[in-house]
């Protein structure tokens, strides 16, 4: 547009200086009216061709400001982003492996003494039952030995027993032999004699 305006006023001062100078002020109005036919035929200069020289140029210089700019401050910022977001992405990442590893370790420790603690019980559950089943043999075999001893015992007092009893049986029998020899039929006979006859008897 600043361009169009200096070539009208160019071309409106070359008309009005070499205008005649009886023309007057019919030709100066003429000379308005032609140019002003002139700039309405040119058009919309943006699409006047007579620009395009001044529009390229002016889009290269505002093409490269912006290429520019994009190169080192938007790309530069972006890429610094993306970097950071790249190196946050990967400090996760291995944080996560670092936690995922320990808790494989911590599982893995974890089953470890739960198979000890089992073990451990499953010990003391044995040994238990095997003081338990010692304890009980040691006990049984002390009754064993108290109820034998008692057996013997008693076995012994049994036999004295039954010693004294036929002591008694033969004394009495002796005594009874003697009377019923001496008052049945008057036959006088000791005490040896009464006792042997009881044994001759008995055996």
């Amino acid at each position: 547009m600043l361009f169009v305006t200096a070539a009208n006023a160019q071309d409106h001062g070359a008309d009005a200086n070499h205008a005649p100078i009886g023309a007057g002020e019919d030709a100066v109005l003429q000379g308005e009216v032609a140019h002003g036919s002139e700039g309405h035929e040119a058009g919309f200069p943006p699409m006047n061709p007579e620009f395009f020289p001044s529009q390229i140029l002016w889009l290269a210089i505002t093409f490269g400001i912006f290429y520019w700019l994009l190169k080192n401050t938007i790309v530069p910022r972006i890429g610094g982003i993306l970097e950071n977001r790249r190196d946050r992405i990967a400090l996760d990442l291995e944080a996560a492996e670092r936690a995922k590893s320990d808790a494989d370790e911590a599982q893995a420790a974890y089953e470890q003494e739960l198979a000890e603690a089992r073990e451990r019980a499953h010990k003391i559950g044995q040994d238990a039952r095997d003081s338990a089943r010692t304890e009980a043999e040691a006990e049984r075999k002390k009754l064993d030995a108290d109820l034998d001893k008692r057996l013997e015992e008693a076995q012994a007092r049994i036999a004295e027993t039954k010693a004294n009893a036929m002591r008694e049986v033969d004394g009495i029998a002796t005594e009874v032999t003697e009377a019923i020899l001496k008052d049945a039929i008057g036959i006088e006979v000791s005490r040896d004699e009464a006792a042997a006859a009881v044994s001759a008897s008995r055996g």
